[in-house]
């Protein structure tokens, strides 16, 4: 997994790339956890989503955000972390054009910032979001919510209500066209401290659905 650095919209950007397994291979970034509460893309939960598309055969990209690691600039609320995803989807797609399709995952706030650049780029046609901060942040930008994907919350969890993800969901389901996935790990915390099997269970199982069908 080669350390790869782009450039930003504020400076150079460090990631991990892992190339595809052929020319047309598709695509995936994974979005990392809120940078002030020590979100990097060295995330343990970043680390097994960034494996899990590799092992399939995706060009894989996971990235620090501004102010992270070795990425250049500061923290800015969200904002300026949605340029950086648009920033690093775009340097990943200019060393892989033919890509048949994209997809987008992301941990908590890495989620957010995912599903608004879910409604910016249209080539994304998967997600996967793990623990959505619904009870954080405004998720009323979905509308309509233009892709398919798979939202999994821990039942436990102690800073993203489990009821907030709900309402998400349902708003989600009443769209037409796409199809909302909802799974529940029972008894995890936000952290899938113990659960981290079961969490990586239900992206395969859900992968596995989406690739095979």
């Amino acid at each position: 997994m080669p350390e790869v650095i782009f450039p930003g919209p504020e400076g150079r950007l460090e990631g991990r790339y892992n190339p595809g397994s052929r020319p047309r291979a598709p695509l995936a970034m994974i979005l990392h956890p809120h940078p002030n509460a020590g979100g990097t893309m060295n995330n343990r939960i970043v680390q097994q989503l960034y494996q899990t598309f590799a092992r399939r055969g995706f060009a894989t990209l996971r990235f620090n955000f501004r102010g992270v690691g070795k990425s250049q600039g500061t923290f800015d609320n969200g904002i300026g972390e949605l340029s950086d995803a648009a920033a690093a989807l775009d340097w990943v797609q200019s060393i892989h054009p033919e890509a048949q399709q994209t997809w987008i995952a992301g941990y908590s706030f890495g989620a957010w910032i995912g599903m608004q650049l879910l409604m910016r780029r249209p080539e994304i046609k998967g997600f996967i979001s793990i623990s959505p901060p619904a009870n954080m942040y405004d998720f009323s930008f979905l509308a309509p919510c233009p892709s398919s994907g798979i939202i999994i919350q821990g039942t436990g969890d102690e800073v993203v209500t489990p009821s907030a993800v709900q309402k998400l969901v349902d708003k989600l389901r009443t769209q037409k066209h796409i199809t909302i996935h909802h799974e529940e790990i029972t008894g995890a915390n936000h952290f899938f401290a113990n659960e981290q099997t079961e969490l990586m269970g239900s992206v395969d199982r859900y992968l596995d659905y989406r690739l095979n069908a």
